[in-house]
C-alpha cells in the first residue's frame, strides 16, 4: 500500500510572457528518477451513503445495481456495517460529468424507493500523482478502479481527512521525512495483503473542506482497523492530523459493470 496522504505535487509555475505564472495541471512523475511521464487526467470517486426507509436493504440493493448498470455507470455497492438498513454505492469515471449525468440519472429515484441519502457521509475526489509512480497511468487509472473490484476484497473502509495549516508550512526535507514514516507503514501492508489503499484528493471538492479521502480495501476486516492504529503514532497523525471521519465500514453486496 502506497502513502494514503502523500502531499500531491504542486501545479509547476512557469514565468508566463506578461510576467503571471504558468499553471500546469497535469499529473507528472518520474523526472526525480529519469522516466518523466505526463498525465493530462485523472480518476475521479464518489462515495454515496444511504439508510433504507420503506424497501429492505436487498430489494434497494437489486433496484440500485439495475439502474447503475442501465445508466450505464460502474460502481460496487457496499452493506454498511454501522447501519443494518444502509448501503454504499461507490462510482468512478475519468470524466467528472459523469456524476451529474449517468449517476445522477441512475439514482434520481432513490428517494421514491425509500432511500435517504446521508450527506454527512457523501465523499468525493480525484487521484493525484506523488511524483514517484513508476507507471502513472496504471497508479492514477487503472489501480484505483482494480483495487475497488477486486473479488479478494471485499472489505472496505472509507474516510475523509484535513491536516492542519502548519504541516503546509513545513520545510520540504521535514516534509517529507514525516510523509516517509507514514508510507513505510503502509507499504508494509499493502506487501503482505493486507491492507490496501485509494487515495483522493479532495481540495475544493469537500462540503466540509477536507483535504483527502482514504480508501481502505482488504480481503479481511481486522487489518483495515489496524493499519488506522498503526498510523496513529506517525508524527503526521499524532501531531499534524485536524479531522478524520466520519468512518464509512462496508463489505461489498454488489459489483456493477
Amino acid at each position: 500500500m502506497s502513502d494514503p496522504t502523500h502531499a500531491s505535487q504542486p501545479a509547476s509555475h512557469a514565468s508566463s510572457g506578461e510576467g503571471l505564472p504558468r499553471i500546469d495541471v497535469s499529473e507528472r512523475a518520474g523526472e526525480r528518477t529519469g522516466n518523466p511521464q505526463v498525465l493530462h487526467t485523472r480518476l475521479y470517486m464518489q462515495l454515496l451513503v444511504y439508510t433504507t426507509e420503506e424497501v429492505g436493504p436487498s430489494a434497494a440493493v437489486s433496484r440500485l445495481s439495475a439502474s447503475l448498470a442501465a445508466a450505464p455507470s460502474p460502481a460496487v455497492i457496499y452493506a454498511d456495517v454501522h447501519d443494518p438498513r444502509g448501503v454504499g454505492v461507490l462510482t468512478w469515471s475519468e470524466d467528472p460529468t459523469h456524476f451529474v449525468t449517468n449517476v445522477r440519472r441512475a439514482l434520481h429515484d432513490t428517494h421514491a424507493w425509500g432511500l435517504r441519502l446521508r450527506h454527512d457521509y457523501t465523499m468525493f475526489g480525484r487521484t493525484y500523482a506523488t511524483g514517484y509512480e513508476s507507471d502513472l497511468r496504471f497508479w492514477l487509472l487503472d489501480r484505483p478502479q482494480q483495487t475497488a473490484r477486486n473479488p479478494a476484497w471485499p472489505w472496505a473502509v472509507w474516510y475523509p481527512l484535513r491536516r492542519i495549516g502548519a504541516f503546509a508550512r513545513l520545510a520540504d526535507a521535514e516534509r517529507g521525512a514525516i510523509m516517509s514514516e507514514h508510507g513505510k507503514i503502509g507499504r508494509a501492508y499493502g506487501e503482505q495483503d493486507l491492507a490496501h489503499d485509494i487515495r483522493l484528493a479532495c481540495y475544493g471538492l469537500d462540503a466540509q473542506d477536507n483535504e483527502f479521502v482514504i480508501g481502505l480495501i482488504g480481503k479481511e476486516l481486522h487489518p483495515l482497523s489496524h493499519v488506522v492504529e498503526s498510523m496513529r503514532r506517525t508524527r503526521q497523525t499524532a501531531e499534524y492530523m485536524e479531522q478524520m471521519g466520519p468512518f464509512f465500514v462496508g463489505h461489498v453486496a454488489a459489483r456493477v459493470g
